[in-house]
């Protein structure tokens, strides 16, 4: 990916360089029973288009003739990369996702595919500009990704747009998610693993917002706090299932 100024959405990536990422991420090499073996990793998409091609500026050429080995839904297959982005576009949800990334956290690739799979407005990384997108499994070609480098920045972005912030983190004053009204136009933030939310984060947020758990450790992971939160805000604006 070509990275942007501070503050600019980008969505990357050509056809053909997808297909390699895609064939990297998408099926684990198994071993045999004989040593020094290795299964044979499967084939996914599809080939060539067979028959007459289908018209519209939306098919990709080079798809139709070598075939898709994209992770898309077969709704997408040999669709342009910018036509799928487009089509996205027209339905995304209003809710953005923002995670700090001050240590390289691992978490966020992870964070950026389950924003994809909700259909989040944006996915802001707030910090370091790099990222390990290994979790993203090449999903973050399809999901706006906005990089701000303080937490300043992003504040003054998200006023701006008229968005509530909303942290996603145990402290003293958390209010459950479970209970707690989301609003449609928000943006939910997540902190580092370990360190958690940082307290300028915690101190710009209008609510801080804590995940019931009922085992023996005292939080979860990044990643899995972001899906539960996202799949929070689906429920309520989607399903229109209202808190009690």
């Amino acid at each position: 990916m070509t990275e942007q100024p501070p503050s600019s959405p980008s969505v990357p990536g050509p056809a053909a360089e997808e297909e390699n990422d895609a064939a990297r991420s998408a099926a684990v090499v198994g071993s045999t029973d004989a040593p020094g073996e290795t299964a044979a990793v499967p084939e996914v998409g599809v080939g060539p288009w067979e028959g007459a091609w289908p018209e519209g500026g939306h098919w990709d050429p080079e798809l139709l003739e070598h075939g898709d080995r994209r992770n898309v839904l077969d709704q997408y297959r040999y669709w342009k990369h910018d036509a799928i982005v487009a089509e996205l576009d027209t339905r995304r949800h209003s809710f953005h996702v923002a995670i700090e990334n001050w240590q390289h956290d691992l978490n966020i690739g992870t964070v950026v595919r389950t924003a994809n799979a909700f259909l989040a407005k944006e996915v802001h990384i707030i910090g370091r500009r790099r990222w390990n997108r290994r979790g993203a499994m090449v999903t973050d070609k399809y999901q706006h990704v906005r990089h701000h480098p303080t937490v300043e920045d992003f504040v003054t972005w998200a006023h701006g747009e008229g968005l509530t912030i909303l942290g996603v983190d145990i402290f003293p004053d958390s209010v459950p998610l479970e209970t707690y009204e989301l609003p449609k136009d928000c943006v939910l933030v997540f902190g580092q693993e370990g360190p958690g939310l940082s307290d300028e984060v915690h101190r710009a947020a209008e609510a801080t917002l804590s995940i019931e758990q009922f085992g023996s450790t005292r939080s979860i992971n990044a990643a899995s706090a972001a899906a539960i939160a996202m799949h929070a805000w689906i429920r309520r604006h989607v399903f229109g299932q209202r808190v009690t």
